[in-house]
């Protein structure tokens, strides 16, 4: 089961312009640092900001002391994500006020994301280990977010119910997961970052007495081995 993201912001601000941004009367700079809980710089984590007035997005990528600047609307609330490999997690919500003159918001966000992700909308011919189209987006958004932390490794793995044969569930689960890793290492990602392993129905996350739990227990998941 994945842990909870856990996340602390600090807002500050200071009536002072951040190397060499300048922003328009309605917008203010926000200074952001991403750290793991015990203060270690995250660099290439993707930040979103959520415009609740418009809809409309901003992304920060953090560098390798863990910082980015970007610039944001005045008056305006924002739901605050984290891309977590293919996963968009909301965290927070935090406004900016309409305040006069120029001036710059410290953001500081702590977290430590949770290792083992399972993949979303990643199907699979049934009883077979062929991907289907509609697999192809979420493995797309997976390579895209590999793409952005070069020295991460993963293990790609493969899970089943407990119907049938325990034997054929254990070879399914790793040609299931071979599949996936072939398919990150053809759209360029280096097959030394990649493991990929079955386990059959030995981990289950639900009771295989319903037809949910066990549609639950059909699962890929996304293991961060390092970053």
């Amino acid at each position: 089961m994945n842990k909870l993201i856990c996340l602390i912001f600090i807002l500050s601000f200071a009536f002072a312009d951040a190397q060499n941004t300048v922003p328009a009367d309605d917008e203010a700079i926000v200074k952001i640092k991403v750290t793991t809980m015990d203060g270690k710089a995250r660099p290439n984590d993707e930040i979103i900001f959520v415009s609740s007035k418009t809809g409309k997005s901003v992304t920060s990528i953090s560098n390798k002391e863990g910082k980015s600047t970007i610039v944001l609307k005045k008056a305006d609330k924002y739901e605050v994500f984290y891309n977590n490999l293919n996963e968009k997690e909301k965290v927070q919500e935090f406004e900016i006020p309409d305040s006069k003159g120029k001036y710059s918001i410290n953001l500081s966000l702590k977290y430590d994301p949770p290792r083992t992700i399972t993949l979303k909308n990643v199907f699979f011919d049934s009883g077979k280990a062929v991907l289907q189209k509609q697999s192809y987006t979420a493995l797309n958004e997976l390579y895209e977010a590999l793409k952005m932390k070069p020295t991460m490794v993963i293990e790609i793995a493969g899970h089943t119910d407990n119907v049938g044969n325990q034997a054929a569930n254990q070879l399914l689960s790793e040609q299931r997961a071979v599949s996936v890793r072939a398919y990150l290492i053809r759209k360029g990602i280096e097959g030394s970052r990649i493991q990929a392993k079955g386990y059959g129905d030995t981990q289950p996350v639900e009771y295989n007495d319903t037809s949910e739990g066990r549609q639950q227990n059909r699962r890929t998941e996304v293991r961060i081995i390092s970053e």
